[in-house]
């Protein structure tokens, strides 16, 4: 019986339930009985517009997007539209009456401005049509008549209702043109008018854009994606009517440009006619009949009308500089040059120089300069075409431009050609070339591309042949246990020790150590510049990677040795006991404000121009002190009528 009982009140509570979803669902779009229309508002797909004057205005839902289709067809404004629908779905009435019942007033539909309305609305809802019409104001309130689709009531509503019909066409339609976002965007193609006729396709790549047509380049991503952009920035300014005389002078039969752009399984052309002035042109999208106006900037046109250029990547290679494993640098009349870059374990980032200087000759080694090298990759990865020259060029043209004898020839050894794991070794090769009359240009081209390019002919000096240009500048740096013992540096012209000290203890020499007593500041100061440099010696240039003893040659001229310097070095040994060396500089005069040459038979025997620090220091030590005239004497104190003049 209880379990009856149970099977009764759970059917009683499920119908219940039910019966309360149902009520639910039926009330409450008008829960308080003041709604205009009813559920068709919600599911409306289309609406016109009517004034008095006849003139309307169709509006339609095509898939998930609203389009005007009457005057002309164009995509709607989604916020405008939007703002109409949701108007009717929820306008309520402030009151109602019967239009039966006017009739026992003396009244009718045209004392409330319903018989010629000002505005009316019909709108389709599931196959059905619904008209709503809109009549005066009322005295007082400031609200309007509506006749309800049914035509049996007059409601009362807010002005809002007019606010939101009555906008102007401009506010319902898009402004935009173009729908497709730059990151939809699979293609962009451009053609220009006759007689060049110009064919222009470009396409994204994963990350990259290149050229199709008409050639096949690397395009600039960041230049083809801000054109998409302010493609797709582009507005309607005017709409031309079926009657509007400058029809006739758009030129959209055989437009200026046309443009378009391809995303995901849509594609929109725009056709770009004669100038309308005022920095606006005809326009119109390919296969609608809507003629409108456009403003476009300069810029823009200028870069859509010369896009093979504007738009191509700039950069004469392709890499990216961690992936170079070595180059090789190639001069006419010189030695191969190879920079290689050292396997992990010997080091981070580190580099050293491959001499060869003939064949039957083993190659040297020597540590190359990190940051040299590194600058040098940089600037190849930077390495812009100032002009693009010639895409297809012929023998005699390449001749022309120096490539039968390059200035330079500069191969990079790479890590990513591909491959299982995507870092096969690859080659890029680039050749520069110096026309014979024109030593201000220089040109350049890859070897396995047809391209020629105008660079900057900077290039050829930032980029020598020269093994000395990229050996390491750092010959010496004296780990923290080194000391300096002993420090002498004498003239040798007058054979003169300028300053000699050897360390009192295991410490070794400092600044306060080779001081006097009454030394100066300055002198100090220099004394420890001194020592800081000959710790770490450091080469501003290299001239010459031999020494000899011989004077030392520099633009051409041959200057004598005027200093030696000799430091004595402690270095801990492995037993722990300390190994002493002597090391030995030749030095110059100071040969300019920053120059000063020095030469040792130490590592592999070098000529090079000191650092500036080391220079400075040297002056001060040598030059300086000996010609310092001293402080001045005082000024004599001026006379006074008190003191007669001698």
């Amino acid at each position: 019986m209880r379990t009856k009982i149970t099977l009764v009140l759970l059917f009683l509570n499920v119908v219940l339930f039910f019966y309360i979803a149902r009520f639910e669902t039926i009330a409450r779009p008008d829960a308080n009985g003041k709604r205009v229309l009813g559920p068709e508002a919600a599911s409306m797909d289309s609406f016109t517009r009517t004034n008095a004057a006849g003139v309307s205005v169709r509006v339609e839902k095509r898939g998930d997007g609203w389009w005007l289709t009457q005057p002309y067809d164009w995509p709607a404004n989604r916020n405008a539209v939007a703002g109409i629908v949701n108007e009717l779905q929820f306008l309520e009435h402030e009151t109602s009456f019967a239009v039966k019942d006017l009739a026992k007033s003396g009244q009718s539909l045209a004392d409330y401005g319903l018989e010629q309305p000002a505005l009316t609305l019909s709108f389709t809802s599931a196959n059905q049509t619904y008209l709503l019409k809109i009549g005066d104001s009322t005295k007082i309130g400031n609200r309007l008549y509506v006749l309800s689709p049914n035509g049996e009531k007059i409601h009362v509503v807010g002005r809002s209702l007019t606010d939101s019909l009555g906008r102007p066409l401009e506010d319902l339609r898009s402004e935009s043109i173009f729908t497709v976002p730059v990151f939809e965007v699979r293609s962009l193609s451009l053609q220009t008018a006759a007689p060049a006729n110009l064919k222009v396709r470009l396409r994204r790549d994963g990350e990259r854009w290149a050229f199709e047509a008409p050639i096949l380049a690397r395009a600039n991503k960041a230049g083809v994606e801000g054109s998409i952009n302010a493609l797709n920035a582009l507005q309607t300014k005017t709409f031309l009517a079926a009657n509007d005389p400058r029809l006739g002078q758009a030129a959209l039969d055989a437009p200026v440009l046309r443009v378009t752009l391809e995303g995901n399984a849509r594609r929109e052309t725009l056709l770009i006619g004669a100038s309308a002035g005022a920095g606006e042109f005809f326009a119109k999208i390919e296969n609608k009949a809507s003629v409108f106006t456009v403003a476009m900037a300069p810029r823009l046109l200028a870069d859509l009308n010369s896009a093979q250029e504007t738009l191509r990547d700039a950069r004469v290679l392709d890499f990216s500089p961690p992936t170079v494993t070595g180059l090789t640098l190639a001069a006419p009349g010189r030695p191969e040059l190879s920079l290689q870059r050292l396997e992990a374990g010997q080091g981070a980032e580190s580099w050293q120089l491959v001499v060869r200087n003939g064949s039957g000759q083993a190659p040297q080694t020597r540590p190359a300069d990190t940051a040299l090298v590194q600058e040098l990759l940089t600037k190849l990865h930077l390495l812009a075409a100032a002009k693009f020259l010639s895409d297809a060029p012929s023998a005699a043209d390449l001749e022309n431009y120096g490539f039968n004898r390059p200035e330079r020839e500069i191969t990079l050894n790479l890590n990513t050609g591909g491959g299982p794991g995507g870092n096969a070794p690859s080659i890029l090769s680039l050749q520069i070339g110096v026309a014979p009359d024109q030593r201000d240009a220089a040109y350049a081209r890859v070897t396995n591309a047809p391209y020629v390019y105008q660079i900057d002919p900077a290039l050829l000096t930032d980029a020598p042949a020269l093994a000395l240009h990229y050996r390491q500048r750092t010959l010496r740096d004296l780990p923290a246990g080194a000391r300096i013992g002993g420090l002498k540096i004498t003239d040798l012209a007058t054979n003169e020790i300028i300053l000699e000290k050897n360390a009192a203890t295991d410490s070794g020499l400092t600044a306060e150590s080779l001081a006097g007593e009454n030394d100066p500041a300055n002198k100090r100061k220099a004394l420890k510049a001194l020592l800081n440099e000959l710790r770490t010696l450091r080469v501003r240039r290299f001239l010459a990677d031999s020494f000899s003893g011989d004077p030392a040659e520099f633009n051409g001229e041959r200057h004598p040795w005027k200093y030696r310097i000799d430091v004595a070095l402690a270095l801990e040994g492995g037993s722990g006991a300390a190994q002493t060396t002597t090391s030995t500089l030749l030095v110059t005069e100071r040969l300019g404000g920053v120059t000063q040459l020095s030469g040792t038979a130490e590592f592999g025997g070098v000529v090079f121009e000191v650092s500036q620090e080391l220079l400075d220091a040297l002056f001060a030590l040598t030059y300086a002190e000996k010609n310092d005239p001293g402080p001045l004497p005082p000024k004599p104190s001026k006379p006074t009528p008190e003191t007669p003049q001698a």
